[in-house]
């Protein structure tokens, strides 16, 4: 590390410390060459992956437009901000761990609708119908039988032997 002071790069660490939170490590550095000290931080840089669109373009992951994507879904439904919170948590932290530099709109998209079923079958429809594009009714239909809990039928009683 260089001195800010002289410029050396001949430098000590004194005393490590890690913060309250865990994300970050205080290092105190004395520069061998002034005797002065000063303190420095280490902290995780995350690269998120650079989102590729279905025309090809790429631009910079942002969890802004897929919080507005859940607003937009979710407008006059009772979920709370904490579920939207940790579901935009869980799809940063599956984006993360796929690891890669480049991730498909269309799979950000498919994370998107498995958090919103979780969430609210009506926000799963809307966000459906247009991520999907519906074109009729019918595409309404398909996506609503596939959220309708299955019936189950019922046995009719055995009649009474007498």
């Amino acid at each position: 590390m260089k001195c800010p002071f002289c410029g050396s790069f001949d430098t000590q660490v004194v005393d490590s410390r890690v913060s309250d939170a865990g994300d970050s490590i205080r290092r105190r550095r004395r520069c061998q060459n002034c005797q002065k000290r000063f303190t420095t931080y280490e902290t995780v840089e995350l690269r998120m992956p650079q989102v590729v669109k279905q025309n090809g373009m790429r631009v910079e992951f942002d969890v802004e437009k897929i919080r507005n994507g859940f607003a937009r879904a979710l407008h006059k439904r009772l979920v709370p901000t904490e579920y939207v919170d940790a579901a935009l948590n869980r799809i940063t932290q599956q984006v993360l761990s796929l690891g890669e530099r480049e991730i498909p709109s269309v799979a950000i998209g498919e994370m998107v609708m498995g958090e919103l079923y979780k969430l609210d079958k009506v926000a799963y429809i809307r966000f459906a119908s247009v991520y999907k594009s519906f074109q009729d009714v019918s595409d309404f239909r398909e996506v609503i039988r596939e959220v309708e809990p299955k019936q189950v039928k019922k046995k009719a009683p055995k009649p009474d032997a007498k």
